[in-house]
């Protein structure tokens, strides 16, 4: 039985197991199976370890546990090293491998969806400075964005995460400069929890954005979030965080049953009548 989970705490609402399962039954992988694990804090460097011994080939490490995940193993892919956080782990020759497909998943997303998006047309915005924040920093600067504009109520913590990314180009704006952040942008990208269903909206005034520049939001609950619905009706091109979480699974998935998957209308509509968005 080729066994791969998710870990996590709690873990129930991932849907993970539903996007990896209907790819197993797409490409009729025998004696296969993907399962949610729910794992305490204080557990989660044991049994990470333990994956092997558990019968798992590999797992995805969902919050609270990546940085956990990242400490617990020995070997990483040069992401999960600039990260510092693990999504997935793959078994190796040499053993438990640590990876991380955030940034892969946000920027797959914005080609698949916005395909006339170019990375290095102009600054990335990006509210937060948070665990999204980082991978989705450290994803833009790879993909060519010339400058990384880091917006944040405490401006030390985005600093922090430039200082320790070691971004080549980047800027630092309180919540209160944002409309400096955003003369000019090519890309806004949301990745607070702000917008997310029974959380308060992003607030910022969006005049001062070119019109040409895209908006993004990695909450995915609502599709729509108040950002990307007042950025829709300013005339803004947007695209929504859902395919973000699908496209981050596709390496994943590669790497443990060696074949790559496609994401897909049908796993996107799959995925939200699951959310209950149909």
């Amino acid at each position: 039985m080729k066994k791969v989970c998710v870990i996590g705490w709690p873990v129930a609402h991932s849907r993970s197991p539903l996007i990896h399962n209907h790819w197993i039954a797409e490409h009729k992988i025998p004696d296969a199976r993907y399962e949610p694990m729910a794992v305490k804090p204080e557990n989660a460097a044991a049994t990470i370890r333990d994956l092997a011994a558990l019968g798992f080939i590999g797992a995805n490490v969902t919050v609270p546990h990546k940085e956990t995940a990242f400490a617990a193993l020995d070997r990483h892919d040069a992401t999960a090293r600039r990260l510092k956080a693990v999504n997935t782990i793959v078994t190796t020759p040499q053993g438990l491998e640590g990876r991380n497909t955030d940034g892969y998943g946000f920027i797959a997303n914005l080609k698949d969806r916005a395909p006339a998006w170019n990375a290095a047309s102009g600054a990335a915005v990006i509210l937060g400075a948070g665990g999204a924040a980082r991978a989705v920093a450290a994803a833009l600067e790879e993909a060519g964005a010339p400058e990384i504009r880091i917006v944040n109520r405490t401006p030390s913590r985005a600093e922090a995460l430039m200082r320790d990314l070691e971004l080549k180009s980047a800027k630092v704006f309180s919540t209160a400069e944002a409309a400096r952040a955003l003369d000019g942008a090519g890309l806004l990208v949301n990745t607070t929890t702000l917008g997310m269903k029974g959380e308060n909206d992003v607030t910022i005034d969006l005049a001062p954005l070119p019109k040409s520049a895209l908006v993004t939001d990695i909450v995915y609950t609502p599709l729509e979030t108040g950002l990307l619905r007042r950025a829709r009706e300013g005339g803004h091109p947007t695209v929504d965080g859902l395919g973000m979480l699908l496209h981050q699974a596709v390496p994943g998935f590669e790497a443990w049953f060696g074949v790559r998957p496609q994401v897909t209308e049908k796993l996107r509509a799959l995925v939200l009548a699951d959310l209950g968005m149909t």
